[in-house]
Parts: structure tokens; sequence; C-alpha cells
């Protein structure tokens, strides 16, 4: 495979998830201008192009190794449980913990919020 080949694949990829460079940089702990040198051709670590085809959810090839829907859930449901701890967190502070239940309602809610309610927008949002 071509390097032109694997970057196309790559940001096609960015586009189709609508991450931006800078939410790419925090997602793959690598450094914006380490980013932009990728998509320029220049040479970058093996490391790199690992870290930043992981987040993507492609092989090295840049092929598609997990699907677009699964990628997009797998995130909803980082950020819809980040979101939940922050909650549980604050009713804890005021000993009002929520129950198991209750906890995973909101999960499914700010689930929900991410793949196509308000919140859509800020599913890669780092």
């Amino acid at each position: 495979m071509l390097r032109l080949e694997l970057i196309n694949k790559t940001e096609q990829r960015r586009k189709q998830l609508n991450i931006t460079i800078e939410n790419l940089a925090k997602l793959s702990n690598l450094g914006i201008r380490t980013l932009n040198r990728f998509f320029a051709g220049d040479d970058v670590k093996l490391s790199t192009v690992e870290s930043l085809t992981n987040i993507l959810g492609l092989d090295f090839a840049g092929n598609e190794s997990v699907p677009l829907k699964q990628l997009q859930k797998q995130r909803a449901k980082q950020k819809a449980i980040f979101m939940a701890s922050l909650v549980q967190s604050t009713s804890a502070l005021e000993m009002q913990g929520l129950e198991k239940n209750s906890l995973e309602k909101i999960i499914h809610k700010f689930e929900k919020e991410f793949l196509t309610g308000s919140y859509k927008n800020r599913l890669w949002v780092a």
C-alpha cells in the first residue's frame, strides 16, 4: 500500500466521524503538528500511525477494523459513563448516591443523546 492511500483512507474516516484534528490529537495522545505532518505525507513514527488508526477503527493498511456504527456506539458509551460518573460523584458528595438502576438509565440517556440527540456534535470532542 502506498503512503498516500493510507493518508486518504485515514482522512476519509476522520471526516466520516466528524473529528477535528485538534480532538484527534487529544484522543490519540499525539501532537497537532505530528498529525499535520502525517496528513501532509511527511515521515512519522509507526507508533504514530498505530495510535491514529486505532482511534479511527482502522488497521495499519487503512482498512476498517471496527465498523463505523460500532465505533460511534463505543465512543458514546465511554462518554456516557464519564458523564454519569460526574453526576454520581456530585450526588455522592451530597450523600445522595444513585442506585444502580438509576445510574444505568442515566448512562443510556447520555448514550442516546451522543448518538442521535443534542450532544451528537460533541461525540468526538475530547
